[in-house]
């Protein structure tokens, strides 16, 4: 069957995200804190001020500081504040769903990514471009024969593929690879594009993603006063991290101390419940933040970067 799919090159594919559109950070000397000072005492206003405490303690202590991310962070062209939060040392260790990291490929790859689902979805389109499928596909067979990740997978495809990833310093994944930082990507099969692709094999991206779950565990397991942030992910990443929160515990972690953050558009119940709630009862404190991803990243990373470079 999967023979018999038709793939189009991304020549003709329209997007609607370009790098053009990514956000740049304001010169260092920015007064961000003349804004968070301007913040009324109140509700968010003081649940924004105790999370920039908490992520620049956990720096200053040089405790770990892990990030999940969804796609939509991607999407809104907020990968420069994330890879300056890495320049800076404020993230150990990333995570994403697949989605997020097929975005961030493109972004690497193309410049451009997020197609017009809409319209390309009645024409039998929609997540059928080639080069996506077919260079992730490599990508992620390359990764079972090297017993890699898929995270560590993909950036090893771009390091060797440099011609094909003319953006790659606008790439999560490139950032984190050459920095040797942990980026892990949790597949649910059946819900990323790709997994349409006939190059695309699925017991390589089931057992690349699950070496990943394991490697997002011993990261886990390291949060004894640091931080899980969990940034636009409503569904799986809550549930990975509520499992490797369990796996921790069953070793024997207590995860004294840990804070963890929820930001989302809007208050979802897994991200409240196994992120904010469940992991952090009994042995430290959690903090929901709700806003649009496109102000409240440059909000946060900007403040924080104030209290932990000056």
């Amino acid at each position: 069957m999967k023979k018999r799919l038709k793939t189009y090159p991304m020549s003709e594919r329209k997007n609607l995200v370009k790098v053009s559109d990514f956000a740049e950070l304001p010169p260092p000397d920015f007064p961000i804190k003349s804004l968070v000072n301007a913040l009324p005492r109140i509700h968010a206003g003081n649940t924004f001020r105790k999370i920039i405490e908490a992520l620049a303690r956990a720096h200053k202590k040089k405790a770990h500081i892990v990030l999940g991310l969804g796609a939509h962070v991607v999407k809104c062209g907020l990968s420069p504040y994330l890879i300056a939060l890495m320049e800076n040392g404020g993230l150990n260790a990333l995570a994403m769903n697949g989605a997020g990291s097929i975005h961030d490929f493109e972004i690497a790859a193309f410049g451009e990514t997020s197609e017009d689902v809409a319209k390309e979805l009645p024409l039998g389109r929609f997540g059928f471009v080639e080069e996506t499928g077919a260079w992730m596909g490599d990508a992620i067979k390359e990764s079972l024969k090297a017993d890699l990740g898929l995270g560590r997978g993909l950036y090893e495809f771009m390091r060797k593929n440099p011609e094909k990833f003319p953006h790659r310093e606008l790439s999560l994944i490139w950032n984190t690879g050459r920095r040797s930082m942990p980026c892990t990507i949790h597949v649910a099969v059946g819900t990323d594009i790709i997994h349409l692709h006939p190059n695309v094999d699925g017991a390589s991206i089931g057992q690349a993603s699950f070496k990943d779950f394991e490697i997002f565990c011993d990261e886990i397991a390291k949060l004894e006063n640091g931080i899980y942030w969990n940034l636009g992910s409503a569904v799986i990443l809550p549930e990975v991290f509520l499992k490797a929160v369990s796996k921790a515990h069953n070793l024997g972690k207590t995860l004294a101390g840990l804070t963890t953050i929820d930001m989302d558009k809007l208050m979802q119940y897994r991200a409240q419940t196994n992120v904010v709630m469940r992991p952090s009862a009994g042995v430290g404190q959690g903090f929901h933040l709700t806003g649009q991803h496109e102000i409240m990243v440059p909000l946060v990373v900007l403040a924080l970067l104030e209290e932990i470079t000056r």
